[in-house]
């Protein structure tokens, strides 16, 4: 787990933050993790449960914030989307999904992508309103300020459109990082967390220099407040049992690809997605 930083955090946050995450996009993109040959050739990469709880996409145009190097996006577009547009502060990531866009058949005309900040998102993508707003999976501990995110996030949704959000869920922060069994941070901090791990998750071993991180924890509450006070209409909140990658020890790696708590320990949310629309 990070280190708690005093509340005046480091002003160059944002700086620090893409230097971090433009170091990792080339390991990311080289790497066994993302499994880039295999989606290449046509792997699914969307999670199941996103794919059911989004919907049928065919004929909507589907913006996709804090996109990295645009493997979600463009599966989106696989599944049908007229156009899908992914924003990313950073430069590299942005060049990747390009690049990856054209690999595998999207022109810009399909598949656009943006370098520039979340908060700037309105000013940045092609256009005013799309009909899905799909964002998650490690997006909003990057961000300091989470209504000024669903104030932006929530402009961008078309009228009878929706913010679709993936997330780990902010208890996990809370608990040890060993075994996951005992509440040792506070869930409701507001502090900024110092981080100055080398390597990726998708490589603990890689070599990296740009390592000082600062992050946020976002409790469920105040996500969803912070949406519904932009007009947007709560559709469902829905907690899951499963994680994305073996978060504490003695994970276990169900048939279904998912990382769980052994069977026989209590579970407790792991992950969270919420749907959110705009009346027409």
């Amino acid at each position: 787990m990070p280190t708690p930083a005093p509340a005046d955090f480091p002003a160059d946050w944002r700086e620090l933050n893409r230097s971090n995450w433009d170091e990792r996009v080339p390991i990311h993109v080289a790497g066994d993790f993302y499994e880039l040959d295999a989606f290449r050739a046509g792997k699914e990469a969307l999670r199941d449960f996103e794919i059911a709880e989004v919907g049928d996409v065919s004929g909507r145009t589907l913006l996709h914030l804090q996109c990295h190097f645009g493997q979600d996006t463009l599966s989106w577009a696989r599944r049908g989307a007229s156009q899908v547009v992914g924003l990313d502060f950073s430069e590299p990531a942005v060049e990747a999904a390009r690049a990856l866009a054209a690999e595998i058949g999207f022109g810009p005309e399909r598949a656009a992508f943006v370098a520039a900040d979340v908060y700037d998102a309105v000013e940045a993508v092609p256009d005013a309103r799309y009909d899905i707003v799909y964002t998650g999976t490690g997006a909003l501990n990057w961000l300091p300020d989470i209504e000024r995110w669903a104030r932006t996030a929530a402009s961008l949704v078309a009228p009878g459109g929706f913010l679709y959000l993936a997330e780990f869920h902010p208890l996990t922060d809370a608990l040890d990082d060993e075994t996951g069994s005992k509440v040792v941070h506070d869930y409701f901090s507001r502090d900024a967390w110092l981080d100055e791990m080398p390597g990726t998750y998708a490589d603990l071993d890689a070599e990296t220099v740009h390592n000082r991180t600062v992050e946020w924890q976002h409790p469920i509450g105040e996500v969803v407040s912070a949406l519904c006070a932009t007009g947007l209409r709560l559709e469902f909140l829905h907690e899951h049992d499963m994680s994305l990658f073996p978060r504490f020890d003695h994970f276990t790696q169900g048939e279904d690809g998912y990382y769980r708590f052994p069977a026989g320990r209590p579970r407790i949310p792991l992950m969270y997605s919420l749907k959110a629309t705009r009346p027409v």
